[in-house]
């Protein structure tokens, strides 16, 4: 097996916050997953599906985003960051395994609403409790103090404003050594 070799100029790709946020996110994810896998409060066919690993991370993006009043799904699409297309895939997915369902939008008629199925709502509570259960884990990892510059840092990352600062004028090659 071939080992990478990645000289000092390159070793920032491998521990830039981006990629670092990225593997914790998926371990986390991982982890919770697993934790839902073995949970005795998960349904039992979900817990299945889960243990053999037929539960992506995916769809716990439907568990993170969907309210418990419902949504419709260019409104959980929207919260979720992903097109109505690739989340109504989910969402057909999650209808088949009996975690949600469509039904009749009282403010629209024309429009259907993504709801929680009582499965899907005991899914819900094995998915907090495993959230729980990963976060205390992460805490006795790190130290509560760490773990709450974490959270603190990453909320207020989280909730800054997500757009680049605009440029006045559009990008000439001649101005690149010029700050924006």
């Amino acid at each position: 097996m071939t080992t990478l070799s990645y000289g000092v100029d390159e070793r920032w790709r491998l521990t830039h916050l981006g990629r670092l946020l990225g593997h914790a996110r998926r371990r986390f994810d991982e982890r919770v997953l697993w934790l839902m896998a073995h949970s005795p409060h998960a349904p039992l066919a979900l817990s299945n599906l889960a243990a053999r690993q037929r539960i992506s991370a995916a769809i716990v993006h439907i568990t993170r985003h969907l309210p418990l009043a419902g949504a419709r799904l260019s409104e959980l699409a929207a919260s979720a960051g992903m097109t109505k297309q690739a989340m109504g895939d989910l969402v057909d997915q999650c209808v088949a395994w009996g975690l949600v369902r469509r039904e009749p939008d009282p403010r629209d008629a024309r429009a259907r609403r993504i709801v929680f199925t009582p499965t899907g709502l005991d899914w819900l509570q094995a998915f907090r409790r495993a959230v729980e259960q990963a976060e205390a884990e992460f805490r006795a990892a790190v130290g509560d103090a760490v773990a709450a510059v974490v959270l603190l840092g990453l909320e207020a990352y989280a909730d800054g404003d997500p757009a680049p600062p605009r440029r006045q004028r559009p990008y000439n090659v001649r101005d690149r050594d010029q700050a924006p």
